[in-house]
């Protein structure tokens, strides 16, 4: 069988798949949307041999009667169905080999996303060193935002004048 490295990074790339696109998804188990995934980013689903609907029946091959996903065990045994069919010229075993080492090492690809660019009116609005104003003061030097501290006035508690120079050492003071 393949070696234990290229097996820890199969398991690796299993949890980035499982849990990709799912703010719950522990990465232990996966669904068919992200086996489909996978196969699709991996390069596993060519067209010819192995296409989308050949995936999903694999899938439902593998996973229980009336369960929703796939642990790790099951992904291997969904691997080891689809090894034969997407290498017919190899034997299972050097066809399992072959199948894991394209999924070894992967992560999702993002398609599709669009990067926001900036263009001149966008820039200079969004340059916070050009800032006027009460909005000048809730950036630091460096642009970045102050949070809390910069929209609002926080009262200072402590029970000491403001601007008060030992502010802070009465219970020094008390102790001795």
């Amino acid at each position: 069988m393949a070696g234990n490295a290229e097996m820890a990074s199969l398991e690796e790339s299993f949890r980035k798949f499982a849990i990709y696109g799912d703010t719950k998804a522990t990465g232990q188990e996966m669904n068919g949307k992200n086996w489909a995934k996978l196969c699709k980013d991996c390069k596993v689903t060519d067209g010819k041999s192995v296409t989308s609907t050949d995936v999903d029946i694999v899938f439902s091959k593998v996973k229980g009667k009336t369960a929703r996903v796939i642990n790790y065990e099951e992904f291997k045994k969904a691997l080891e169905e689809l090894a034969p069919k997407r290498f017919k010229d190899k034997s299972k075993e050097e066809a399992y080999e072959a199948i894991c080492q394209l999924v070894a090492g992967k992560e999702p690809i993002n398609v599709g996303v669009t990067k926001a660019k900036t263009v001149g009116a966008v820039e200079r609005l969004t340059d916070t060193s050009k800032y006027t104003g009460s909005h000048k003061e809730r950036f630091d030097e460096s642009g970045k935002g102050k949070g809390k501290s910069g929209r609002e006035n926080i009262v200072d508690t402590s029970g000491y004048v403001s601007a008060y120079k030992n502010a802070g050492t009465y219970d020094a003071k008390v102790k001795k």
